[in-house]
């Protein structure tokens, strides 16, 4: 019974990824990468509260300095970290490299760093180790960022006269879809409702 249990165990083994067999992940890099998404997303929340008209305990003023200057320490650290590491796919971090992804997309005053990510994260895709819907939001970001038409449809612009959302220009519209589907996205209209609910 014991030799059957112990087959069992060993069978079970093989069934995992390669990368899952010989990675090891970096605890240090996921506390880091994880307090640094916690800094990233808080003043974003806090904004968002005010603009439900729900309460903070921040002005408007106070959460848009300090949205700016987190996403700018955010920034210098998310650098070193692709000095040092690469580009944190799941061998080395885990779902954390889902968090890193989103501190990259939001260094948006420096499109040149998210480009370079960008290569790297099609590597990690490619091996997947790394989440290609978030090589899809990231490609447009890239995209909308110099002025280009996106592929993916990832990019919201919402119109000021009517309060409505729509995306960015698209470079495919009639492929749009299935451009979609193929990154593990849905259909760009079901995106596109959840901006103007």
């Amino acid at each position: 019974m014991k030799t059957l249990a112990l087959l069992l165990l060993l069978c079970g083994c093989f069934d995992l990824p390669s990368s899952a067999q010989t990675s090891k992940l970096n605890p240090a890099l996921i506390k880091k990468i994880d307090s640094m998404f916690k800094d990233d997303q808080f003043w974003r929340v806090e904004d968002q509260k005010l603009q439900r008209n729900q309460k903070s305990a921040y002005s408007a003023e106070t959460i848009q300095q300090k949205w700016a200057e987190t996403d700018s320490i955010n920034e210098v650290k998310a650098k070193l970290i692709i000095k040092k590491y690469g580009f944190p796919g799941y061998d080395q971090v885990g779902e954390t490299s889902n968090h890193f992804w989103a501190i990259v997309q939001h260094c948006d005053d420096d499109i040149a760093f998210q480009e370079r990510v960008l290569i790297l994260l099609k590597k990690e895709v490619d091996k997947n180790n790394a989440d290609k819907s978030n090589y899809a939001l990231l490609t447009d970001r890239v995209l909308v960022g110099r002025n280009q038409k996106q592929i993916y449809g990832t990019q919201i612009k919402r119109d000021p006269k009517t309060g409505k959302s729509a995306p960015f220009p698209l470079k495919y519209p009639k492929m749009v879809d299935k451009l979609r589907k193929q990154m593990n996205l849905g259909p760009l209209a079901d995106y596109v409702k959840q901006f103007n609910r």
